[in-house]
């Protein structure tokens, strides 16, 4: 059986600071960093043009790195509304993006990233952070926070992915055929 190589854009979004990491790699094989960083928009800017420079700077990581796959973090609903408001603005820019240029988006939790990155779904940031740095082989924790849960996306999204979108096509395939059935 070979191995399907995948170039994984990972996006934690966020409108001050939207982590990006991206990885290379398949299931059973080494990882790969390619590129990590953070993305910065000035919280006193307006709004329109924080996220027209998330747009910008997304489009450049993409034209520089090609990835075949955007892994971004699934919103989920925080107890502070402008926070999850601003994570959910930053994450639509990344879908976006994804969908202009054609390149498949898959959505992951923050528990499925934890365990699949470290065998918990209940791990703290910096279990994540010390399997990111020992999964892809470096020397040091990448800082910010948010590059590293960039990273731990596009880890989680070469493990599972593939499984998340076998299971995605057959409910696809046994919906069709449901809906046939029920037309008859």
């Amino acid at each position: 059986m070979s191995q399907i190589y995948k170039r994984v854009l990972g996006v934690d979004p966020g409108l001050t600071r939207c982590g990006v990491g991206v990885v290379e790699g398949a299931i059973g094989s080494p990882l790969t960093l390619i590129g990590v960083g953070v993305i910065l928009t000035p919280p006193d800017a307006a709004l329109e043009l924080r996220l027209l420079q998330l747009e910008s700077e997304l489009e450049e990581w993409i034209a520089l790195h090609k990835p075949t796959v955007i892994a971004v973090e699934r919103v989920f609903s925080q107890h502070n509304v402008r926070t999850v408001m601003g994570t959910a603005q930053a994450a639509g820019i990344a879908l976006l993006v994804a969908a202009r240029r054609n390149i498949p988006v898959m959505m992951h939790t923050p528990s499925e990233v934890k365990a699949a990155v470290t065998g918990s779904g209940r791990a703290n940031k910096a279990q994540v952070a010390e399997m990111v740095k020992r999964l892809l082989n470096l020397e040091s924790i990448p800082k910010p926070v948010d590059s590293t849960d960039a990273l731990a996306l596009a880890i989680c999204h070469i493990w599972r992915g593939g499984a998340n979108t076998k299971i995605a096509e057959a409910v696809a395939i046994e919906k069709s055929r449901l809906a046939k059935l029920v037309k008859k």
